[in-house]
C-alpha cells in the first residue's frame, strides 16, 4: 500500500466529478464495482464531491518521519516477544507486566506519536472504511456515492468516495472496500456526524476511521508492529445501543417504504382490473372488431325484414333459426 491509494489521476476514466460528461446516475450505472475487473490499471472507482475544507500539507516530511517511527516500533515489539525476562502473564505481587501489556503500551505510545506527526505536518486527512460483499456492493456503492453528491452526506465535510473493483482472482468470501474521505481525521464531531448518517440513512456496516498517513506508510491490520490500523474505532465514537438504534431505524424505514410501494402496486393492479371489466359499448365494440356479431341487433334486423314483407329463404318445414317460428312448404 502507499500514498497513491488516496490519490486519483486527473485523466483517470473511472472517476466522476462535477464536470464529467455523464450524470452521476449514468456513471454509477455504467461502472458498477461488481462488473469492473482490475487488470492492474483500474483498482478503484472514484466519485468526487465538493472541495475539501482543508488540504494536506508537508506530506513527504510526515511520511518520512512516520516511516522511521514505524520501523522503530516494529523492532521494539519483536524484542518484547523475544525477551525472556518479560513474563507471559502479569504478576500482581511483583508488579511485573505481561508481554501483552508491555507491547500494548508501546503501541499506544506510537499511536500518539503518529497523531503528533500528522497534526504537526498538516497531513490530517482520512477516511471511513466500509466493506461489502460482491452481491451487495453495487447497491451500497450507489447509495454512498449519490448521498455524497446530492444526499445527506453532501452537507457534511466528506468530499470524496471510492470503491474497489473486482480483483483478477476472487475467493468465495472476497469483499469490496469502500472509503468515504474527510479532511481532518481527528475532528471527532465531524466524523461522528458522518457516522450517524451512514447508519441511519444507509444502514452501513462500518469498520472504523483510518488516517491517510497510515495508508502512506503501509500501516494495516496485519502490520508486524501491531499498532492499531484505525484512528477511531466505532465504539470510541458511539455506544453500541445508539448504533443499533440508528440501524434499526434505517431498516424500519426500508420496510415502511416497501409496504407503501406494495400498496401502490396493488392499487394500480386493482384499477387496471376494474377498467378491464368495464362493459364496452356495442358501437365501440363493432368499431374495434368489424366482424363481431350482436345477437340482439341481428334479431331486430331480421324482424324488420319479416314485418316489411321481405322474402324469406326457401327452407324445409322446421324451425327458423332467427325467430323460432315454424315454416311451411309451398305447394
Amino acid at each position: 500500500m502507499g500514498r497513491g491509494e488516496d490519490i486519483v489521476a486527473q485523466d483517470y476514466p473511472y472517476a466522476w466529478h462535477e464536470g464529467s460528461d455523464l450524470s452521476i446516475q449514468e456513471f454509477l450505472t455504467k461502472y458498477k464495482p461488481s462488473m469492473v475487473q482490475d487488470d492492474g490499471s483500474k483498482p478503484w472507482i472514484w466519485v468526487k464531491g465538493s472541495s475539501p475544507s482543508s488540504v494536506d500539507k508537508n506530506t513527504e516530511a510526515a511520511v518520512e518521519e512516520a516511516t522511521a517511527l514505524l520501523k522503530e516500533v516494529t523492532e521494539k515489539v519483536e524484542n518484547i516477544k523475544n525477551d525472556d525476562s518479560i513474563p507471559t502473564r502479569s504478576n500482581k505481587k511483583t508488579g511485573a507486566k505481561s508481554k501483552k501489556e508491555v507491547r500494548e503500551q508501546v503501541q499506544a505510545e506510537a499511536t500518539e506519536k503518529l497523531k503528533d506527526i500528522s497534526v504537526r505536518h498538516g497531513f490530517i486527512s482520512g477516511k471511513w472504511l466500509i466493506f461489502a460483499q460482491r452481491e451487495k456492493v453495487d447497491m451500497i456503492w450507489s447509495s454512498l456515492a449519490t448521498s455524497l453528491i446530492s444526499g445527506p452526506l453532501s452537507t457534511t465535510s466528506a468530499f470524496e468516495a471510492k470503491v474497489a473493483t473486482c480483483p483478477k482472482s476472487e475467493s468465495a468470501n472476497s469483499q469490496h472496500t469502500l472509503c468515504l474521505y474527510m479532511p481532518n481525521v481527528y475532528d471527532q464531531d465531524a466524523i461522528t456526524e458522518m457516522m450517524k448518517i451512514l447508519l441511519k440513512n444507509h444502514g452501513m456496516t462500518l469498520s472504523g476511521v483510518k488516517s491517510n498517513l497510515y495508508t502512506a506508510i503501509g500501516l494495516d491490520s496485519k502490520h508486524a508492529s501491531g499498532i492499531p490500523s484505525t484512528v477511531w474505532k466505532n465504539a470510541a465514537l458511539m455506544k453500541d445501543a445508539e448504533m443499533k438504534e440508528l440501524k434499526d431505524e434505517y431498516f424500519a424505514n426500508i420496510g415502511t417504504e416497501k409496504a407503501k410501494n406494495a400498496d401502490k402496486t396493488n392499487s394500480k393492479d386493482d384499477a387496471t382490473s376494474s377498467k378491464q371489466k368495464k362493459p364496452v359499448p356495442k358501437k365501440k365494440a363493432r368499431e374495434a372488431d368489424p366482424f363481431a356479431s350482436d345477437d340482439e341487433e341481428d334479431k331486430k334486423q331480421m324482424l324488420t325484414k319479416v314485418n316489411t314483407g321481405a322474402k324469406r329463404p326457401k327452407e324445409s318445414e322446421g324451425e327458423d333459426e332467427d325467430d323460432g317460428r315454424p315454416m311451411k312448404k309451398k305447394s
